[in-house]
Protein backbone atom coordinates (compact mmCIF):
# COMPACT_ATOMS: atom_id res chain seq x y z
CA UNK A 1 0.00 0.00 0.00
CA UNK A 2 1.49 3.34 -0.96
CA UNK A 3 1.45 5.87 2.03
CA UNK A 4 0.82 9.51 1.18
CA UNK A 5 2.33 12.14 3.35
CA UNK A 6 0.23 15.39 3.48
CA UNK A 7 2.82 18.12 4.64
CA UNK A 8 1.53 21.62 6.00
CA UNK A 9 2.87 24.48 4.55
CA UNK A 10 5.82 25.53 6.83
CA UNK A 11 5.28 29.23 6.39
CA UNK A 12 1.60 28.11 8.74
CA UNK A 13 4.02 27.56 12.21
CA UNK A 14 6.35 30.22 13.50
CA UNK A 15 8.78 27.30 14.58
CA UNK A 16 9.39 23.27 14.72
CA UNK A 17 7.67 22.75 18.19
CA UNK A 18 4.24 24.19 16.87
CA UNK A 19 4.69 22.11 14.17
CA UNK A 20 4.79 19.29 16.18
CA UNK A 21 2.63 20.32 18.75
CA UNK A 22 -0.26 20.73 15.60
CA UNK A 23 0.34 16.72 14.18
CA UNK A 24 0.49 15.16 17.82
CA UNK A 25 -0.96 17.99 20.44
CA UNK A 26 -5.10 16.50 20.04
CA UNK A 27 -6.28 15.48 23.38
CA UNK A 28 -5.84 11.55 23.22
CA UNK A 29 -3.21 11.70 20.08
CA UNK A 30 0.09 11.16 21.84
CA UNK A 31 -1.45 8.11 23.57
CA UNK A 32 -3.17 6.77 20.27
CA UNK A 33 0.37 6.60 18.79
CA UNK A 34 2.23 5.39 21.93
CA UNK A 35 -0.44 2.47 22.07
CA UNK A 36 0.13 2.04 18.48
CA UNK A 37 3.40 1.92 18.51
CA UNK A 38 4.30 -2.08 18.96
CA UNK A 39 1.02 -3.06 17.43
CA UNK A 40 -1.95 -2.80 14.87
CA UNK A 41 -5.26 -2.16 16.96
CA UNK A 42 -9.25 -2.06 16.36
CA UNK A 43 -10.94 0.79 17.76
CA UNK A 44 -12.43 -0.73 20.59
CA UNK A 45 -9.78 -1.94 21.46
CA UNK A 46 -8.19 1.64 21.54
CA UNK A 47 -10.82 2.93 23.45
CA UNK A 48 -10.62 0.45 25.76
CA UNK A 49 -6.63 1.80 26.26
CA UNK A 50 -8.04 4.92 26.60
CA UNK A 51 -11.29 4.88 28.44
CA UNK A 52 -11.59 8.72 28.73
CA UNK A 53 -11.88 8.99 25.42
CA UNK A 54 -15.75 9.18 24.11
CA UNK A 55 -15.93 7.26 21.10
CA UNK A 56 -17.03 10.43 19.19
CA UNK A 57 -13.82 12.13 20.20
CA UNK A 58 -11.84 9.24 19.83
CA UNK A 59 -13.21 8.64 15.79
CA UNK A 60 -11.70 12.52 15.74
CA UNK A 61 -8.43 11.68 17.16
CA UNK A 62 -7.73 8.71 14.48
CA UNK A 63 -9.43 10.79 11.38
CA UNK A 64 -7.10 13.80 11.72
CA UNK A 65 -4.08 11.05 12.63
CA UNK A 66 -4.75 9.11 9.66
CA UNK A 67 -4.94 12.38 7.35
CA UNK A 68 -2.35 13.90 8.39
CA UNK A 69 -0.39 10.42 7.43
CA UNK A 70 0.70 9.30 11.15
CA UNK A 71 -1.70 6.15 11.26
CA UNK A 72 -2.84 3.88 8.40
CA UNK A 73 -6.48 2.84 8.42
CA UNK A 74 -7.20 -0.27 6.91
CA UNK A 75 -10.55 -1.35 5.79
CA UNK A 76 -11.18 -5.08 5.55
CA UNK A 77 -14.14 -6.28 3.22
CA UNK A 78 -15.44 -8.54 5.71
CA UNK A 79 -19.32 -8.60 7.55
CA UNK A 80 -19.06 -7.21 10.24
CA UNK A 81 -16.62 -4.54 9.08
CA UNK A 82 -12.99 -4.98 10.42
CA UNK A 83 -11.50 -1.81 10.65
CA UNK A 84 -7.60 -2.02 12.23
CA UNK A 85 -5.05 1.24 12.91
CA UNK A 86 -1.33 1.24 12.31
CA UNK A 87 1.60 3.61 12.58
CA UNK A 88 2.45 4.57 9.11
CA UNK A 89 6.33 4.73 8.35
CA UNK A 90 5.43 8.52 9.00
CA UNK A 91 4.51 7.91 12.32
CA UNK A 92 6.98 5.21 13.34
CA UNK A 93 9.58 8.46 12.66
CA UNK A 94 7.61 10.23 16.16
CA UNK A 95 8.74 7.26 18.25
CA UNK A 96 11.87 9.00 19.63
CA UNK A 97 9.70 11.82 20.79
CA UNK A 98 7.37 9.48 22.28
CA UNK A 99 9.54 7.65 24.35
CA UNK A 100 11.46 11.24 25.46
CA UNK A 101 7.95 11.83 26.74
CA UNK A 102 7.23 8.91 28.63
CA UNK A 103 11.13 8.94 30.20
CA UNK A 104 10.15 12.51 31.07
CA UNK A 105 6.81 11.72 32.66
CA UNK A 106 8.36 9.16 34.83
CA UNK A 107 10.59 11.47 36.21
CA UNK A 108 8.19 13.66 36.45
CA UNK A 109 5.54 11.51 38.51
CA UNK A 110 8.76 9.76 40.63
CA UNK A 111 9.37 13.41 41.42
CA UNK A 112 5.66 14.14 42.62
CA UNK A 113 6.27 10.98 44.53
CA UNK A 114 9.06 12.19 46.47
CA UNK A 115 7.27 15.25 47.10
CA UNK A 116 4.38 13.88 48.36
CA UNK A 117 6.83 11.17 50.40
CA UNK A 118 8.26 14.75 52.30
CA UNK A 119 4.92 16.14 52.75
CA UNK A 120 3.46 13.20 54.56
CA UNK A 121 6.73 13.01 56.75
CA UNK A 122 6.17 16.49 58.14
CA UNK A 123 2.44 15.79 59.37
Amino acid sequence: MEEKTTMKCPNTFNCPVEATLDLIGGKYKALILWHLIDTTLRFNEIGKLIPQATPKMLTQQLRELENDSLIIRTVYPVVPPKVEYSLSDFGKSIIPILDAMCKWGENYLNGLDNKSDCNDKKK
